[in-house]
């Protein structure tokens, strides 16, 4: 992401972490991360990386179910909190992970994606499959249903965050180059709007 993306977001995750580590993920949230838990389960895999871990909830919530779990996200005060957790954790870019090939059985990305500008997904995309082992699972969910990108002028947070949002059709294409569809959901999750919660596979 351009640098001042980067660092925007980073400034925003930090300065928020005590307020988002004040409520468990909402039931619809925590629906979608049982259902990926199985299917990685049911394939035996073991290890799983989470691109955007904030405060770390959801990758306790794996590392609780017998996965072996690393974390990363932008932000260094999230990142700390994630170690609070005694979860594995590092401050990290997407479009540069550092893993070597094939590291993960998994890798789970819940609202994370979506703060990547359209014309550098394919590179994100790239680096997720990269880091994925062979017929290894990932899961992405996201706010879109439309096609906009911009700063949200009405955000709450300071910076205010750029989002890049796609809508379905677009989202689907989008990860066809890189991954085989296992399931597409859409989730009308009330004044939040549209969710897309999908599960690809790399390709063997």
């Amino acid at each position: 992401m351009h640098d001042d993306v980067t660092a925007g977001l980073r400034t925003a995750y930090d300065r928020a972490v005590d307020q988002r580590d004040q409520h468990d993920p909402e039931p619809w949230k925590q629906a979608y991360r049982q259902a990926f838990l199985e299917h990685v389960q049911a394939e035996q895999g073991r290890t799983l990386l989470e691109i955007g871990a904030g405060t770390g909830k959801d990758s306790l919530f794996f590392q609780q179910h017998g996965l072996d779990v690393t974390c990363i996200d932008l932000s260094p005060a999230m990142i700390e909190r994630c170690r609070q957790r005694g979860l594995q954790a590092r401050v990290g870019d997407i479009r540069e992970q550092g893993f070597e090939p094939a590291s993960f059985d998994a890798v789970y990305s819940m609202n994370c994606l979506l703060h990547v500008p359209k014309r550098e997904l394919p590179a994100v995309l790239g680096e997720i499959q990269r880091v994925l082992r062979p017929a290894g699972l990932f899961f992405l969910g996201l706010w879109g249903g439309q096609d906009s990108e911009h700063v949200w002028p009405d955000d709450r947070y300071e910076p205010k965050r750029f989002f890049s949002l796609h809508t379905d059709d677009g989202i689907r294409a989008a990860m066809a180059p890189f991954f085989e569809e296992v399931s597409f959901e859409t989730l009308d999750a009330g004044s939040q709007g549209h969710f897309q919660g999908l599960i690809l596979r790399r390709p063997a």
